[in-house]
């Protein structure tokens, strides 16, 4: 159990939002509620915002699911965690669909444009003078991640992989395009810091399927090295590639067995909804490390705009996030060369996906094998 009952929104902020029946209620600021989003005991009840951004528990059978040691911000408290459902409410009476994530009317361009760069302005931080002395910057060179630094003018920067890999050679060349060449840090892995942190990154975020754990790997690795470093706060690009179209499985949705949707806004709108279970896993990883993230991009006024944009603005076949490198752009908050940047998922950028699957074949369990990397993820865990 944490001594806070709540997380994000204040609790009057979460009473308005459940009477109003909005999931989006504008929750945005410092400390957790730079997240967005809320989470926590309010009122005799267990409450999670509509995309999950602050995770809740509670014990599977308990009788009550809101007594003080039948809940917590960690699965790890307790013996069978079950998150509670974004948008939920969860009593001794069991489990309330409260909010819903909204499916508004298309804006016309201009006026979508300028609403996601409004919105985007303020939740960067782009018009304060903010010197924050307690946040860093996980970095990779990609216009997600340059536009959280831009936001931070004097944190670190930190980059993760291996020698040679995608994300330590874009993020030098996005480092020294934005004069920040001297605040990045680069974590360079070797085989024996991943596979002794893999029965780490398990145990805080649950889950052993080789996605989940590569993509928290490096996550949790930077993490360690912030903490380690003296920073109590995490600044990620999480949600832009959800929320502006950022996979390449949403540029001819139609054409592509990954979605179900034919638009690409209804493509969007998929991944949109894919984001609490990713989020869970972030923050887990995150909180086991003892770092509080700030997820700019997951602040309700960013969200509230990006869903209102239409396909024109999201993904084309040549190129993605539209509406977000032309904020970069026409704010000139990062160089060209940075706003134009075509990235890899940290998974593959970092090599991390790759070299798991290099030790996993090393160690017995060839390609051919059904689940071959998790088959090896399990053993470093004496299963």
């Amino acid at each position: 159990m944490t001594d806070n009952l709540l997380r994000g929104a204040s609790a009057q902020t979460v009473r308005n939002t459940l009477a109003a029946g909005d999931p989006l209620p504008g929750a945005s600021g410092c400390g957790s509620a730079a997240m967005g989003g809320f989470g926590g005991l309010v009122d005799g009840q267990l409450v999670c915002d509509v995309l999950g951004r602050q995770p809740v528990y509670s014990e599977r059978n308990a009788a009550d699911p809101t007594a003080e040691k039948a809940w917590s911000f960690s699965p790890g408290d307790l013996t069978e965690p079950v998150v509670v459902p974004p948008g939920v409410v969860r009593t001794a009476d069991g489990d309330s669909q409260q909010l819903t994530l909204p499916e508004p009317s298309v804006d016309d361009p201009s006026s979508a444009q300028t609403a996601v760069s409004t919105a985007l302005k303020g939740a960067l931080g782009l018009e304060t003078d903010r010197r924050s002395t307690d946040t860093a910057v996980a970095f990779s060179g990609g216009i997600d991640s340059a536009l959280v630094a831009a936001g931070y003018p004097e944190a670190p920067l930190y980059v993760i992989g291996f020698e040679g890999s995608h994300d330590i050679a874009t993020a030098r060349e996005a480092a020294a395009a934005m004069g920040r060449g001297g605040d990045l840090h680069i974590l360079e892995l070797d085989h024996k810091t991943l596979e002794n942190a893999v029965s780490r990154v398990v145990e805080a975020t649950g889950r052993t399927n080789p996605m989940d754990v590569s993509i928290a790997l490096p996550l949790v690795l930077v993490a360690e090295r912030a903490q380690a470093d003296g920073f109590g706060r995490l600044a990620l690009g999480q949600g832009a590639d959800e929320l502006f179209g950022g996979y390449s499985k949403v540029v001819d949705p139609a054409a592509d067995h990954r979605v179900t949707a034919e638009t690409v806004r209804g493509a969007v709108t998929e991944t949109i909804r894919t984001l609490p279970g990713q989020l869970e896993r972030d923050v887990c990883g995150l909180q086991s490390v003892g770092l509080e993230p700030v997820t700019p991009f997951l602040q309700d006024r960013v969200v509230a705009a990006a869903l209102r944009l239409p396909g024109e603005l999201l993904a084309a076949q040549t190129e993605r996030k539209i509406a977000l490198r032309t904020f970069a752009r026409n704010e000139r908050v990062v160089p060209e060369s940075v706003a134009s940047t075509d990235k890899k998922a940290v998974q593959y950028g970092s090599y991390v996906s790759r070299e798991l699957d290099r030790l996993a074949r090393q160690a017995g369990y060839k390609r051919r094998m059904d689940d071959h990397v998790g088959q090896y993820i399990r053993s470093l865990l004496g299963e």
